[in-house]
């Protein structure tokens, strides 16, 4: 398998700090491969990535809420999940990845576990997507218990997932959507993220634009971007750092860094406010 970065265990303080009750609305914990195997379809290997080193991270930063979403690397194995979310406490939810050997039984546990939602990975680099009917069927399910649902979609046009349209409960594109940074703000998924953020039920993640910039720091595309989002929809655009930042072959800049570049993406105090307490409360329940 790829060797990927690891992250920088030295956060540092942003320089300026975030409100009171912020949310990182991502972040994965990694364990010991002996409690927590990894699937036999996992596509990458991570280092530890614990939650005790995760809520140290969001110390530094100024964070007391995040939802920590499955890795594909456990596929449907849950342990890590549920064990890091009974540690971090109840500020913190999960988002889990269900198939059709999910049962309602589990599905049940994963909620009383503080699960609250469904991610769908449409991603060429880890394999296995998930068919239409599958997320439909997926959605039906978790649908009953109030959850929302959320699609990784990386090196696909937004275009080609018809799915999308079937979805009328609330639901998250991540990580600016699979954005052609090179296209600038003429880019067709920008604009397909923005129509589905037009309807309603969508919300859309503004992380790793570090890791896509064509312009590198301080990232003036990823910013582009991220202001036509919240200009959109301002009550429906979320933050995370994506800690511990899976998948990346470069220099994997400081989380404090981050968040600094996040006041760049909203530089209004009341939008800010937006992107880190209200809509993450409104959609997650913290």
């Amino acid at each position: 398998m790829k060797d990927y970065s690891h992250f920088d265990p030295d956060t540092v303080a942003p320089q300026i700090p975030l409100p009171a009750g912020a949310c990182d609305s991502q972040i994965h914990v990694f364990g010991d491969p002996e409690a927590y195997p990894y699937s036999p379809r996992a596509a990458y290997l991570a280092p530890d990535a614990t939650i005790e080193a995760a809520l140290k991270m969001h110390s530094v930063l100024g964070i007391e809420k995040g939802i920590v979403v499955q890795s594909t690397a456990y596929g449907t194995d849950h342990r890590a999940l549920l064990d890091a979310l009974a540690v971090a406490g109840p500020g913190y939810r999960g988002c889990g990845v269900v198939d059709d050997d999910t049962t309602d039984e589990e599905l049940a546990r994963l909620h009383e576990g503080g699960v609250r939602g469904a991610r769908f990975n449409f991603h060429g680099t880890l394999g296995h997507a998930p068919s239409a009917d599958l997320v439909r069927r997926t959605i039906a399910r978790v649908a009953e218990l109030g959850w929302y649902v959320k699609f990784h979609v990386n090196g696909l046009p937004l275009a080609e997932l018809d799915v999308l349209d079937d979805v009328t409960g609330p639901a998250v594109i991540d990580h600016f959507g699979p954005l052609d940074y090179s296209q600038g703000l003429q880019d067709a998924n920008f604009g397909r993220v923005r129509e589905l953020l037009g309807r309603g039920n969508w919300y859309v993640m503004v992380s790793n634009g570090d890791r896509r910039s064509q312009l590198g720091s301080p990232y003036d595309d990823a910013a582009a971007y991220a202001r036509g989002y919240i200009a959109t929809a301002p009550e429906r655009v979320l933050w995370g750092t994506d800690w511990p930042h899976p998948l990346h072959t470069g220099v994997v800049p400081n989380d404090g860094h981050l968040v600094d570049l996040l006041h760049r993406y909203a530089p209004d105090e009341a939008e800010l406010r937006r992107v880190l307490l209200d809509n993450p409360a409104e959609l997650f329940g913290v």
